[in-house]
């Protein structure tokens, strides 16, 4: 299909659904089936009890065994949605862009930054949408701080520090946390992918990228405990926690500005709703969280000991992806993330990989 052959199309969108695991079943297919203008059509599966599964909570769609079954009908699809493992994600996506649709991939979208440049390369060349699905852009916390920093209530931010953390001190086995490389597994390209996406949305490009990496639990083969620190070309200075292994939580976010700083505890609560089978347009408090729950904005004093002022949480808002999905069908227009700012974030985890392995510091203009 070449560029002067496309054109936006009209909705209602039918979605083909590669994957029906965790991001396929709780993220995904919840997602779509709740956007206007989406309507989930098939989902790719071959374990029959997904497949029945699938049936079950979404009684219209159709299943099929494989991602060729799916793109051998190409033509009766207008988005294919890829959430398989991380270790199918370039090949299905460039046999979905060859068959002229377009491309949703859940992060990452590869392994490294010149493979989703590649992928980028090749949906430019076609005029087709490619995104890689960032859903904590539209997290509860992360869109408070972003209005925090670009309404300057801290003033000149020095220091963005985020983390995302769990206890799980025994290793839950599969591809997730696999030592085979090709697996793409290992918590740094799993929450490492959120974290580096929204210290560069905030803050803009890194220009070095130190990183600490360890295997901690017994019989673990993947890293489960990470950080990186980013310097970014703004002067930001962001550092990042990401661990399996963290026995006392500390804060999602410490954001410290010249002015004020903004410290918040705990998580957005749209992924256990969706793990419990809520659905977002089923009540009008998706997404909020309770009072108890809000940051405290303030300067000079610990949060824990009455520090600071409480700032309302913004709602989390995870819809907003696929609603953005959609108008960008509807209109021609850029996906709410793309393919290069994911190339961008895999360029950043990538030298977190070098400088682990080689204990120094990484310069990305090198």
């Amino acid at each position: 299909m070449d560029t002067a052959d496309t054109a936006p199309l009209r909705a209602p969108f039918r979605v083909g659904l590669i994957g029906y695991g965790l991001a396929g079943s709780v993220f995904h297919a919840p997602l779509i089936a709740a956007t206007d203008g989406l309507t989930l059509d098939t989902v790719v599966t071959a374990n029959p009890e997904r497949q029945r599964q699938a049936a079950a909570e979404h009684p219209q769609v159709r299943t099929a065994a494989t991602a060729e079954e799916l793109l051998g009908r190409a033509g009766d699809l207008d988005l294919v949605v890829i959430a398989s493992p991380n270790r199918t994600h370039v090949p299905l996506a460039r046999a979905a862009l060859e068959a002229g649709l377009p491309v949703v991939v859940d992060k990452p979208l590869a392994a490294t930054a010149a493979e989703a440049e590649e992928l980028a390369a090749l949906a430019e060349g076609r005029g087709l949408l490619l995104s890689a699905f960032q859903n904590r852009r539209w997290d509860n916390d992360f869109r408070t701080v972003a209005k925090l920093v670009e309404g300057g209530a801290l003033g000149k931010v020095q220091r963005f520090e985020s983390r995302f953390e769990r206890w799980r001190p025994r290793p839950k086995g599969g591809w997730r946390e696999s030592g085979d490389p090709a697996e793409i597994g290992g918590i740094l390209y799993d929450l490492g992918s959120h974290l580096v996406d929204q210290a560069l949305t905030l803050f803009g490009p890194a220009v070095t990228v130190y990183a600490e990496s360890d295997v901690r639990r017994a019989g673990a083969e993947a890293d489960d405990d990470t950080f990186i620190a980013i310097g970014h070309a703004s002067g930001v200075r962001s550092h990042l926690w990401m661990s399996a292994t963290a026995a006392q939580l500390g804060p999602r976010f410490r954001v410290l500005g010249d002015t004020a700083g903004y410290v918040k505890y705990g998580l957005d609560p749209q992924e256990g709703a969706l793990r419990e089978g809520l659905r977002p347009g089923t009540a009008a408090s998706w997404g909020v969280e309770a009072e108890s729950s809000w940051g405290r904005l303030g300067a000079g004093e610990s949060p824990l000991t009455g520090g600071g002022e409480p700032v309302p949480t913004l709602p989390g808002d995870y819809p907003a992806y696929y609603a953005a999905i959609a108008e960008a069908l509807r209109t021609g227009g850029l996906p709410p993330v793309t393919a290069r700012e994911a190339a961008a974030a895999l360029r950043v985890l990538e030298a977190a990989k070098t400088s682990a392995a080689e204990a120094r510091t990484v310069t990305l203009s090198d």
